[in-house]
Formats: C-alpha cells, sequence, structure tokens
C-alpha cells in the first residue's frame, strides 16, 4: 500500500510499503471526541454486491484498513439493520447499535453483558425486549419518535467512547451526515464494476455536506481516502 496525499510523508514523496503503524498515522484524529464513519464502494458507485453485502465488493486492501480503523476506535456504532444483514457478532470493541424500532439482532441477543448497547427512542416497539437482553443501562434512549445522534454522541462520550468508528449502512450515514455529528468520512473505492441495482453509501433524504481530501492511499488499483467533514 502506498501514499498518494497527504499524511505524514513530505511533500513530493510517495511512501510505499506502507506499514500498520504508518496507516494508523495517516488517520490519527485531530481532537476527541471524533466520528469517522467507513464505507466501501465500487467504481460505479454500487455499495453491496451480491446478497446485499458490503463483504461481496470488498477486498483485502480496504479489510486491512478497515480493521486497523476497527482497533483504533472506542467502540463501533451500526445500523442494527446493517448488523443483521452482515452477520454482525460481539467484537472486542463496544458495539453501539442504532435503531428507531429497538431491534437487536438474533445473533447479540446473547452477547457478553456491556458489549453490546443499543441507541433508540422511547417510542421503540422494541424497547422492553432489549432492556431484558441488553441490560437497561446498556439501552440509551435518545429522543421520543427518532434517535436523537447527536446525543447519541455526547452520551457516548460521557461514558469514555471517544472515538467512534461507524460502519453505516447507508441510512445510517445519510442520517449522521444530517445531524452534523460526522468528522471524517473513510471511502474505499474498489476495481470493479457490477452494474445491476444496488444502494450507494448514502441512501435517504437528501443532504449537502462538503468534504476535504485528507489523505488518499492505494493498493492494486483500489483508492482509499480520508474525507475530513467541513
Amino acid at each position: 500500500m502506498r501514499l498518494l496525499i497527504g499524511g505524514p510523508v513530505p511533500d513530493g514523496v510517495i511512501d510505499d510499503g506502507l506499514t500498520d503503524e504508518e496507516i494508523r498515522a495517516v488517520y490519527e484524529p485531530p481532537r476527541q471526541p471524533w466520528l469517522r464513519v467507513n464505507m466501501v464502494g465500487t467504481v460505479d458507485g454500487a455499495a453491496t454486491g451480491e446478497g446485499g453485502k458490503t463483504g461481496a465488493i470488498n477486498n483485502p486492501a480496504d479489510h486491512r484498513v478497515f480493521q486497523l480503523l476497527r482497533r483504533a476506535c472506542d467502540a463501533i456504532v451500526v445500523g442494527a439493520g446493517t448488523a443483521r444483514a452482515e452477520g454482525y457478532g460481539a467484537a472486542d470493541r463496544p458495539l453501539v447499535l442504532v435503531s428507531r424500532r429497538g431491534d437487536v439482532p438474533d445473533r447479540l441477543l446473547d452477547a457478553p453483558a456491556g458489549s453490546v448497547l443499543l441507541a433508540t427512542c422511547a417510542a421503540a416497539a422494541g424497547l422492553a425486549t432489549a432492556r431484558s437482553a441488553l441490560g437497561a443501562d446498556n439501552v440509551l434512549v435518545l429522543g421520543e419518535d427518532t434517535v436523537d445522534l447527536a446525543m447519541m454522541r455526547s452520551q457516548l462520550a460521557s461514558r469514555g467512547l471517544r472515538t467512534l468508528h461507524s460502519e453505516g449502512g447507508p441510512h445510517l450515514l445519510r442520517d449522521l451526515l444530517a445531524a452534523g455529528v460526522v468528522d471524517e468520512l473513510d471511502a474505499t473505492v474498489v476495481p470493479r464494476l457490477i452494474a445491476g441495482l444496488h444502494t450507494r453509501i448514502t441512501a435517504g433524504d437528501g443532504v449537502a455536506v462538503q468534504l476535504s481530501l485528507a489523505a488518499l492511499l492505494e493498493e492494486d488499483g483500489t483508492l482509499l481516502a480520508r474525507w475530513l467533514v467541513d
């Protein structure tokens, strides 16, 4: 993997064969709290492949950076629907599920105590079930009818979860952007075309968000961009 733009490399120098430590330095948050979102897509804009899963389109370069960013965070934030579709299990970081309905995927109902938190709202149909499964202290009620994502970020920071790594899905990314709580978007473009009807990395009502390119890495045609939200 090589660094094309940005990061701790002198101007005009392309650093090839980056170590894990050097990649982590490229993505170092400038402050805390910090919320980054990590997404992957094809050249023709598909955010999922066969079966509606990102695993059908990602590759070793994307997986390497994804894992490094996961290990650098305090907590992983993901939509409950994405967690269900991608078959999430308990991770080595707290997993924060976001669900307006209070849904907890079956694979996570028996996760170790405290390893899964739920960000939901007071009107959630599954609120009582979630509290029973996860423990009341691990269910964050943030708003009446919708999940207040700014409040989620604040409450997680108050628990010491200050560096957040969100893995989408597309609807959650759109909502996080609309709420103004995203600091960074890490977007991988894999060198593939798949056509067909597929979701983009964002989905839902329109938002207007300006980005600045902070770094660009490349490996075998895969482009990994670090975008900062202006």
